[in-house]
């Protein structure tokens, strides 16, 4: 705390954040009510603990490191480099690996960086890669593109080109991709994707690869936390390497990691390669704080409880689709294996937008997405939905049973409005949502199902946050 002698100009450093800033403070205060009293079920978010929020906002985001352990370009680092090897031991032994054929580099801020950082490790620019397509359920960050534009960094400095899932099944069209790779000749091949339902046969790509002399690469971001449980495929066994974000089914903060093989033949610079892609290349000193909050992350991934938890994410997500399919919805490839369920909505006549919207005001938190045959994911044909921060505030199957039910009631809801709206148009859509008229009933029959779904919501736990004290915060968006 500020002492007598403390000048002016530094009390504001010793002043809790209610009483500098009671804005930024009451922002804070409206996302936490959200979380609480919203069910969150988009695909790519989870509730971290207690433990790594403490950590993310430590006094170690105080100090500069840019470097390796024991390789620093400033002095004071000698507990950093500490926490940094630490964090790397703890992301080898919560994905059980040998530490003798594998290295990680914990210091990328997001999954996105960690892609391009290997990207940069692994071919030259303009050399060839290839990933799954965005609309079939791939990422951005796999070489995404347009007929009019080249969308990121993958497909700005490198030539892609995308394999995709088969119409019939929805499955990876393996056969198609090691025809297309055969003419193609890529330099690196990504497997991993934001928006697949299903499990991965990296045996049968590392063939391909290994075929055309590729490099194979996972990104796991999603999944992570579901393969560190050994829930899912092992892309270990058989890829260069591996990629993943922390803040998915990891349940961590927001940052990224890079595992590499160590023990190539053909590439035993791969460690350095890795390592300079992320610094200097990439990004410069690491987010030390976040680190401590993944290797935090981390040593709960190695625990018991945590393949417990792994588990229960997966079943509440075949169980959530087992609920929508018996409401008579399209989902794609008909279930799930991991922790998403990607439903189609064109059967019915509706957009992903609409439904987003009527469940953002309703307190269920979705996101639209592109689906198989759709002719754009800039105007996607349904919704992703994922269970992970449902399981970590302590939901199991009859309680997913329920949420399904308010996502049916949901998209009943939907056809109401687009029929009140009088047209197709979002706007008009949203306005008949949020507008009382006379004569129409979805303005009301919204609002009854946000209340419903806040009373549901607001009885279970909220990872970081005491509940029993929690009171409304002013200046909430209300409908």
């Amino acid at each position: 705390m500020a002492t007598a002698n403390t000048p002016a100009y530094n009390k504001v450093l010793y002043q809790p954040l209610s009483e500098i800033d009671p804005e930024i403070k009451n922002i804070i205060d409206k996302e936490t009510w959200r979380q609480f009293t919203g069910l969150e079920l988009i695909a790519s978010e989870n509730l971290t603990s207690q433990a790594a929020m403490e950590a993310n906002g430590s006094i170690l985001t105080n100090k500069y490191s840019e470097g390796l352990p024991n390789a620093r370009y400033y002095g004071g680092n000698e507990y950093i480099d500490e926490l940094e090897t630490l964090c790397r031991k703890r992301a080898l032994q919560a994905f059980n690996l040998d530490p003798a054929k594998w290295g990680v580099n914990v210091q990328p801020y997001s999954g996105s960086t960690a892609n391009f950082a290997a990207l940069t490790a692994l071919i030259q620019p303009n050399d060839r890669l290839m990933g799954l397509g965005l609309p079939d359920g791939g990422h951005l960050t796999h070489g995404y593109y347009t007929a009019k534009k080249k969308m990121t960094a993958s497909s700005i400095y490198f030539q892609s080109l995308p394999y995709a899932i088969t119409p019939e099944t929805n499955l990876i069209d393996y056969a198609g991709l090691a025809s297309q790779a055969k003419i193609f000749k890529p330099r690196l091949i990504i497997c991993g994707a934001s928006a697949y339902p299903r499990d991965w046969d990296y045996a049968e790509l590392k063939k391909t690869a290994t075929k055309e002399g590729a490099w194979l690469m996972a990104d796991i971001a999603h999944t992570s936390g579901l393969i560190a449980a050994q829930e899912l495929n092992n892309p270990f066994e058989y890829c260069d390497v591996v990629t993943t974000t922390t803040h998915k089914t990891l349940r961590g903060p927001r940052a990224g990691l890079i595992f590499f093989r160590k023990d190539l033949e053909n590439a035993a610079d791969l460690e350095k390669r890795v390592n300079d892609a992320v610094f200097p290349a990439c990004q410069g000193g690491p987010h030390n704080n976040t680190i401590a909050a993944v290797a935090t992350a981390l040593l709960q991934v190695a625990q018991p409880e945590f393949k417990a938890y792994a588990k229960q994410v997966i079943s509440n997500a075949r169980t959530l689709a087992e609920a929508l399919v018996a409401h008579g919805y399209r989902l794609q490839t008909g279930g799930s294996d991991n922790h998403l369920v990607l439903w189609d909505l064109r059967p019915i006549g509706l957009t992903g937008s609409k439904v987003e919207k009527v469940c953002d005001l309703m307190g269920i938190t979705i996101n639209k997405n592109a689906v198989s045959g759709d002719a754009s994911a800039q105007v996607p044909g349904g919704i992703r939905l994922g269970t992970s921060a449902l399981t970590s505030r302590d939901m199991r199957n009859e309680d997913i049973k329920i949420v399904a039910d308010f996502l049916h009631r949901a998209v009943q809801l939907s056809l109401l409005l687009q029929k009140e709206a009088g047209s197709k148009l979002l706007k008009d859509f949203v306005r008949v949502a949020t507008t009382p008229e006379e004569g129409k009933q979805g303005y009301l029959q919204v609002k009854q199902l946000r209340d419903e779904v806040a009373a549901c919501a607001s009885k279970w736990p909220l990872p970081g946050v005491d509940v029993s004290t929690l009171q409304k915060p002013t200046g909430l968006h209300e409908y």
